[in-house]
């Protein structure tokens, strides 16, 4: 069974799940899911920069509105649930968590865990964190040991 870490940071569409379980072809596929609730202001900043960047003014503008830290635990775990319940139901093995501090800690902490054959960072386009190489993907490269692909969900946050 091929193992595969996928790392999210809102709950999957059924595009996203026919996207990620179909990657592999008819072979089995166990997922370790990690789920980043919605982070500080700083990561409000950017999201509010990217959505300004793709001419999305209105949801810049929303940014403020979107429960952030403590308050996003409770949608995250929801997120999270609804996820491994689409991946489950697509006939993967499925198990996950939130993260609970930084980010590529978490995922590299995971990858050793469970002798992971890949990351999987799927999340929306973060265009200035992309440029700066600076998002989960880029970063996670050097860090975790195995293959990572970057892929880009199918709705918008």
């Amino acid at each position: 069974m091929f193992t595969s870490v996928l790392m999210i940071e809102k709950a999957l569409t059924s595009a996203d799940v026919e996207f990620v379980t179909t990657l592999h072809g008819d072979e089995q596929v166990s997922f370790h899911v990690l789920l980043q609730p919605r982070g500080d202001q700083a990561d409000r900043l950017l999201r509010a920069i990217d959505d300004v960047a793709l001419g999305e003014l209105d949801e810049a503008a929303k940014e403020r509105e979107v429960p952030e830290g403590d308050a996003a635990r409770p949608f995250g775990e929801r997120a999270l649930e609804v996820s491994l319940q689409a991946l489950r139901a697509s006939g993967n093995a499925a198990e996950g968590r939130l993260i609970e501090d930084h980010p590529l800690d978490a995922l590299k902490g995971l990858v050793e865990e469970v002798g992971a054959d890949e990351v999987i960072v799927l999340t929306d386009p973060h265009y200035v964190e992309e440029f700066f190489h600076r998002d989960w993907a880029s970063r996670a490269r050097h860090k975790v040991g195995v293959p990572v692909l970057k892929l880009f969900s199918h709705s918008k946050a």
